[in-house]
């Protein structure tokens, strides 16, 4: 059976790299599922939650937005941050989302820094919950 293989790389470090059969990833605008054999893309990722699927076993994780390379069956991702979403705090995702409404927007860049905030600090949330 063809595999995938999935490469994530941070600032730091090669986060994570495996094979696998599926992946799901959040894209800024939706999700979209990637299969061997899949044409290739660049896409921009949003934050939220990635799927990869290895047999019957799925192991999910937090992407923190960048972007997603397919180029033959090597899916090559760049974030800022990759957490494994068992390690998630569903409390300190809840205080992130409150410290989060409570920032100023007394400028429009404030108010852009606060709605970016907002976004990463749900679907952080509603990764944590999904655990």
């Amino acid at each position: 059976m063809p595999q995938l293989n999935c490469i994530v790389t941070t600032p730091e470090k090669t986060a994570l790299e495996t094979r696998c059969t599926f992946i799901v990833l959040p894209l800024f605008d939706g999700e979209i599922g990637i299969a061997p054999g899949r044409a290739p893309l660049i896409g921009r990722l949003g934050f939220g939650e990635m799927r990869i699927t290895h047999g019957s076993e799925t192991t999910r994780y937090f992407l923190d937005g960048g972007f997603v390379q397919v180029s033959g069956n090597v899916v090559s991702i760049l974030t800022d941050n990759v957490v494994p979403a068992k390690d998630l705090d569903v409390q300190a995702a809840r205080d992130q989302l409150a410290a989060s409404l409570k920032m100023p927007i007394a400028t429009a860049e404030l108010e852009r820094v606060r709605d970016h905030n907002i976004d990463q600090a749900r679907a952080r949330l509603r990764t944590a919950r999904r655990r």
